[in-house]
């Protein structure tokens, strides 16, 4: 789909990715940007319309929508993450809390947008992933895991719009230099970078954006011989 004229609704749009996807959308033309955001105050930019969106709440999702008719793009970008590991006391309910923001927060938003955007004539869905998508190690357990979820959900929703045609990407990447992030000393890419990736992905008809060397690596390796890895399970 084309991003110029287009009415976008973007998740999480205060801050990191989702503020720079904000800014990217106005500058590539977008007609209208609903910002949405836990607090209207926190955003306020030009041509930018906030709206009271937290994904775990479904009245928030279900108001959205209604109000938000008009849209034809919608990013779901609202996403969290926790460091802890799956043994750690509390991992059952930060798993949980992970799975109501980075899973049931998009398909509730999907489920809840997608007749407008049949209504306006397909348009498409962008769900933010990450490189966690296909590895899982470390302190981010919980995280990974509600990505591969989301990744999984991100295929079946293609699927299941196809016949309204809509179109729906799946945005991958690793570190982003943001404020979850701040304390890491790893290689990290800009959210404006990535930002720009995921519109032109869009615009070309992409099912996947893979925003960065270290994810592209990781999403090639997933066609490598299964046997390397599954050989220790039958000893």
């Amino acid at each position: 789909m084309d991003i110029k004229n287009s009415v976008a609704f973007v998740s999480g749009a205060n801050r990191g990715l989702g503020l720079e996807l904000v800014k990217a959308l106005l500058a590539r033309g977008a007609s209208k940007v609903y910002a949405g955001v836990r607090e209207l105050g926190s955003i306020d930019l030009p041509g930018v319309v906030p709206v009271k969106f937290d994904v775990t709440k479904p009245a928030d999702i279900a108001a959205a929508a209604a109000l938000c008719a008009d849209t034809t793009l919608l990013i779901n970008n609202a996403g969290i993450a926790k460091i802890v590991g799956f043994l750690a006391e509390d991992s059952i309910e930060v798993t949980q809390e992970t799975f109501e923001t980075n899973v049931y927060g998009p398909l509730r938003a999907a489920k809840a947008f997608a007749p407008a955007l049949a209504k306006n004539g397909g348009g498409a869905i962008v769900n933010i992933l990450s490189v966690a998508s296909w590895t899982n190690s470390g302190m981010m357990g919980p995280y990974a895991m509600s990505k591969a979820a989301a990744w999984s959900l991100t295929n079946g929703l293609r699927n299941d719009l196809a016949a309204q045609g809509t179109q729906v990407v799946g945005a991958h990447m690793g570190f982003m230099d943001t404020d979850l992030t701040a304390g890491f000393d790893v290689s990290k890419v800009s959210p404006q970078d990535v930002a720009e990736q995921i519109l032109d992905g869009i615009q070309a008809g992409a099912k996947e954006v893979l925003a960065d060397e270290i994810t592209r690596k990781v999403q090639a390796g997933l066609s490598g011989q299964p046997a390397i890895y599954l050989a220790p399970l039958q000893r």
